[in-house]
């Protein structure tokens, strides 16, 4: 059953092109994969799905919803989560505080009123953080609760990152670039809790340029190019269709 469909999907920037009727189904369950050369449209799709850029033309549903129309924040508490290439963190406020932002959206008050003391959200903050130790233990983050976020470790960060998505309770995760900038292994780590998270009923897309994590992890695979779609289908047959090894591919796998 698919979680997310999207139809004849466009977005323009002006008179630039950035996709071009693109449309991909997202299977419940799947780690599907979104690949091609920089400049392909993969961050855009990510953009307009997640509700950060509006689409131009075509359709996005999710949980038979058509949230097309609805913004960023709607779209988050319907369980439609992302992370970012560059990490949205607060890069001077503690791991546990960066986690407990991520819960913000289901609490009847803000963490920030927390923090400001006042008394609805004093009622909230024991079981919030419970919570956040919770998470953090699960994403590797385990002894770190109290560091700076701008002290820990590239890949720490990274997974700090995925932390704070998966705070606001997604039903569908996309995943920018979770291993750009990480040595050999932190992605073998970082791979681990993909399939980790992934196992504990959250479906996900990961846009990713490594390609053999990509082929390790992807259950399916969808190739832009140019802002259109130039193939779908298994990590194997993507590897051996002809145009994606022409377009993106070479010899990296």
């Amino acid at each position: 059953m698919a979680i997310l469909e999207i139809n004849n999907l466009s977005k323009r920037f002006g008179g630039l092109k950035a996709l071009d009727n693109v449309g991909m189904s997202v299977e419940q369950g799947e780690i599907h994969a979104l690949i091609g050369p920089n400049g392909a449209g993969k961050s855009t799709l990510i953009n307009v799905v997640s509700g950060s850029f509006p689409a131009t033309g075509g359709k996005v549903v999710f949980n038979s919803a058509n949230i097309t129309r609805r913004g960023a924040a709607a779209r988050v508490k319907m369980g439609l989560a992302r992370t970012f290439q560059s990490g949205v963190l607060l890069r001077e406020r503690t791991v546990l505080d960066n986690i407990i932002m991520g819960f913000d959206l289901h609490l009847g008050e803000s963490y920030l009123g927390s923090l400001l003391g006042t008394p609805t959200a004093h009622k909230v903050q024991t079981a919030t953080r419970r919570k956040a130790m919770d998470l953090a233990g699960f994403m590797g983050l385990a002894g770190h609760e109290n560091s700076i976020a701008r002290e820990l470790p590239h890949g720490l960060q990274r997974n700090l990152g995925v932390c704070i998505a998966l705070a606001t309770g997604p039903k569908l995760l996309m995943l920018d670039e979770p291993l750009s900038g990480m040595n050999a292994t932190e992605i073998a780590a970082m791979m681990k809790l993909i399939r980790k998270v992934r196992d504990d009923g959250v479906t996900m897309i990961l846009v990713e340029h490594n390609m053999k994590a990509v082929m390790g992890l992807s259950d399916r695979i969808t190739v832009l190019s140019y802002g259109e779609k130039i193939a779908e289908g298994s990590p194997a047959e993507i590897q051996n269709d002809q145009r994606v090894i022409e377009a993106y591919l070479g010899s990296e796998v």
